[in-house]
Formats: structure tokens, C-alpha cells, sequence
């Protein structure tokens, strides 16, 4: 081969291989003004809230009747007419029912027609005494002992016979007003479950219920823990047993003595809300807490005590057997640490927040819950530190993320978007400006 053919491929070689190494390090260079690092992002944050708070434990339960009856008949027959409108109000006492008395009024015929003969027969009996006793008096052995003593037999027979025609006149006179059945309780009457024409059975054909309304029982069940503390709280808190507590009332309602028991006097306060109300309108006291605890689930039954309320004077508000949530207070208001609920995150079971540091990096920071407030805000157990150094809690200075929590993670750089602490009115007003901003957007644009 030539050598100059030669050394020029060489040349070509080379030239080819130093344009590609100066291709690679030009490609590889910063274009000026970019920069190919992502910017931190923009976070909402805020202090956590300093306030007094009151301790509570919210509970779900069931509504119940102090008073409940179910409307039975004491006497069978051919049921006649009915007497109520279904769903009203009735006293005391008020005919609901009547039942065909015709069978009872003639035992009632028969029973005083037995009265009658039983009474002539202590009249007979009674003259052949008188007549024995005057006999003996005037002697010459006309009455003898034997007659005397046999004929006064004869009249306690007869008394006693008359006693037992009246008692069954009684009897009778007493089914006989059974066929009237009556409301034994005031309240609010159901439907009629039968109609006039149908054979009713004594003691075992349920006619109606009745239901008092001016009161009505809550049952829930709260945990041991809680239980003991309302025990220690009652038992060592005079504030509440100083409270005036209607005991005519309660125990007249429960068809009870007037005695009240030691939770009862304690007058201890409970709210109530029902299903489809935030705010805890019904306000009572504890009545009732059971004496075991429920082994499979460890909480001991509890009842509630309200009085009804009637809007407008009409229909009550609460029935037996509505949902409702129950609110007791636990202990004296107390200064707490507060922050919005959804600042709240889950690892695994485990609460915590993220607070920013002072190169506004994020920090994972456990916490320990408390109640959640009427305003949405949830207490927190103060700030700790432990011996190995870590950390729960929130100082008063630092920051807490509110927002954007699925963004982060533990030491992620933000640009912290300092503001206070969103509330659910504050959320709630802020939704409302969003959707009147896009309507009168819309309404622009509808203009154009």
C-alpha cells in the first residue's frame, strides 16, 4: 500500500474521533439559564392553636321510651269500635277500645241474681237463730242445745255463701269493665292493629303500644377507662352534685319512688345530637351506668336522661329508636394545643404532622390525638422529648404543614406558604369565594 494513502486514512481516523469526543462534551454542557434542578414547592403552614379546651367522649346510641306499653286486652270477645286516632296523643286513662260486653253483663246479671238468694238465705237462717235463742229463754225444752248450735251453723254457712256470691259479683263486675280497654300511660299511641269485627283474646292479642315522649332515655356503651374517670370524676367533683335536679319529675316520669340514686343526684351533663345534626342540641345528665362490664367488647352500658322538645308545639322531636350521638364531658377546661384535622397524617396506625426546620425542610414528627373540636380543630398532646432523643409533639414556634401532605416526604425542601390555621369556617368560606369566582366567570363569559 502507499504510504501517503496510507497516513491519509490515518488523518481522516483521527480527525472523525476528535469530532466526536468535542460532539460529546459540547452535548454534555449547561445550556446558560437553565437550571435542571426542580424548585421547591409552594406549601400552605401555620401555627398550631393555643386555647382552652374541655375534655369529651363522643359515643353512638339509641334512643328509648321511659315508658312503654303494649296495649293488650284483659278480657275476650268480638272486638266493637275503637276510640283514638292513630299517632295521637292520649292520656292517662282515655278509652281506646271496646270489646262486645253483652257475655259479661249477663254474668254480671247472674252474679248479683246469687247475691240475692245468698242474702235471703242469711235472712232465713238468721230468724231460726232468733227463734232458737227465744225458745231456750223461755225453756220447757221446745229448742234444745244441739238444735241451737246446729241452727247457727247454718247462718255462718249462709254469710259465708253470700260473702262468696259477692265476691264473685266482683268478679264479674271486674271482667265486665275489662271489656273497656284504657291507656295506662299518657304518651303517643300507635296504630290500631285490628279492626272492630275481629275475636280478641285475653292477655295475648296485642291491640297498640303507647310510648311517653316528654322524656326519653339514651343507651350507649363507654370504654372501662372512661368509666372509671366518670367515677373519679363524680365522686370527687362538688360542682355537680350542686346542681338542682327535678327528682318529682324524673321519678314520676319512671313510675318510680321519688328517691334518687347517687349518679342521679350527681346530675353529671351529657348532650345529644341526632342523626343528621352537628351541634349537640339536647342537653341531660348520666341516669344510669350498668354493674358489670361486658367481657367481649369491655365497655359497660350507660344510659342517658332528656327532656323532648316539641317545635312549634306539635309532634316530639324524639322517638325510641333513633341514632344519636352522645357527648360526655370529662373534667374542667384546660389550656391544649390545636391543629386542623387534615394536617393529620397515617403511618401504619401511627398519627403524625410534618413541621418545617430552619432550612424549610419537612421533619416527620409523631403525635397523640386528642377530642376534635366544633370548629374542626383536633387536640394534640403537648411537645415531648425523650431521653433517646425522640421527639412527639408540636413546640409553639414551629411550623405545621396543613395542605399537600401527599407531596411530601420526610426532609423535602418547600417554599412555606405562611398563613393561620384553616378552620372548617375558614375552609368552608373559602369554597364559597372559589365557587363565586368561577360563576361570575362564567357569567363573563356567557356575555362575550
Amino acid at each position: 500500500m502507499n504510504t501517503n494513502a496510507l497516513r491519509t486514512r490515518r488523518t481522516r481516523a483521527f480527525f472523525f474521533l476528535l469530532c466526536s469526543i468535542l460532539g460529546i462534551s459540547i452535548g454534555c454542557q449547561k445550556k446558560p439559564g437553565v437550571d435542571l434542578k426542580d424548585e421547591p414547592p409552594w406549601i400552605p403552614v401555620a401555627k398550631l392553636v393555643e386555647r382552652e379546651v374541655i375534655d369529651y367522649s363522643d359515643y353512638t346510641g339509641r334512643t328509648d321510651a321511659v315508658l312503654a306499653v303494649n296495649v293488650r286486652a284483659r278480657s275476650t270477645g268480638y272486638l266493637l269500635r275503637t276510640r283514638f286516632e292513630e299517632g295521637a296523643e292520649v292520656k292517662e286513662g282515655d278509652l281506646l277500645f271496646e270489646i262486645d260486653p253483652q257475655p259479661y253483663e249477663i254474668q254480671v246479671e247472674s252474679a248479683v241474681a246469687q247475691v240475692k238468694s245468698a242474702e235471703a238465705a242469711v235472712k232465713s237462717s238468721q230468724a231460726t237463730v232468733d227463734s232458737d235463742k227465744l225458745g231456750l229463754a223461755k225453756g220447757g225444752g221446745v229448742v234444745s242445745e244441739l238444735q241451737r248450735i246446729t241452727d247457727e251453723a247454718s247462718l255462718e254457712g249462709a254469710k259465708a255463701k253470700l260473702d262468696q256470691a259477692k265476691a264473685a259479683l266482683k268478679n264479674s263486675e271486674l271482667n265486665l269493665s275489662f271489656t273497656r280497654v284504657e291507656a295506662q300511660i299518657s304518651g303517643q299511641i300507635s296504630r290500631y292493629y285490628y279492626t272492630p269485627g275481629n275475636l280478641i283474646t285475653q292477655d295475648q292479642t296485642l291491640l297498640t303500644t303507647i310510648v311517653s315522649t316528654d322524656y326519653m332515655y339514651a343507651y350507649f356503651d363507654i370504654e372501662e377507662s372512661i368509666y372509671e374517670r366518670l367515677i373519679r370524676e363524680i365522686s370527687s367533683n362538688k360542682k355537680y352534685t350542686q346542681m338542682s335536679v327535678d327528682s318529682q319529675a324524673i321519678r314520676a316520669v319512671a313510675g318510680g319512688s321519688t328517691g334518687l340514686t347517687p349518679l342521679q343526684r350527681a346530675n353529671f351533663p351529657i348532650h345529644m345530637a341526632i342523626e343528621g345534626k352537628t351541634d349537640f342540641e339536647f342537653k341531660g345528665h348520666l341516669d344510669f351506668l350498668n354493674n358489670q362490664v361486658n367481657p367481649s367488647t369491655g365497655t359497660v352500658a350507660a344510659r342517658g336522661f332528656f327532656k323532648n322538645k316539641r317545635p312549634g308545639g306539635g309532634l316530639p322531636t324524639l322517638i325510641p329508636g333513633m341514632f344519636v350521638r352522645i357527648r360526655i364531658q370529662l373534667g374542667y377546661p384546660h389550656k391544649s394545643q390545636l391543629i386542623i384535622d387534615r394536617a393529620i397524617g397515617s403511618d401504619q396506625g401511627l398519627k403524625f404532622v410534618y413541621v418545617v426546620d430552619s432550612q424549610n425542610k419537612v421533619q416527620y414528627r409523631p403525635v397523640v390525638l386528642g377530642a376534635i373540636q366544633d370548629d374542626g380543630l383536633r387536640v394534640i398532646e403537648e411537645y415531648k422529648k425523650a431521653e433517646d432523643g425522640l421527639e412527639s409533639g408540636v413546640k409553639s414556634d414551629e411550623l405545621v404543614v396543613v395542605g399537600g401532605l401527599q407531596q411530601l416526604k420526610p426532609r423535602s425542601e418547600i417554599k412555606p406558604d405562611i398563613g393561620p390555621m384553616p378552620t372548617q369556617a375558614s375552609d368552608a368560606a373559602a369554597r364559597k369565594t372559589m365557587g363565586g369566582s368561577k360563576g361570575e366567570k362564567g357569567a363573563k363569559g356567557g356575555k362575550k
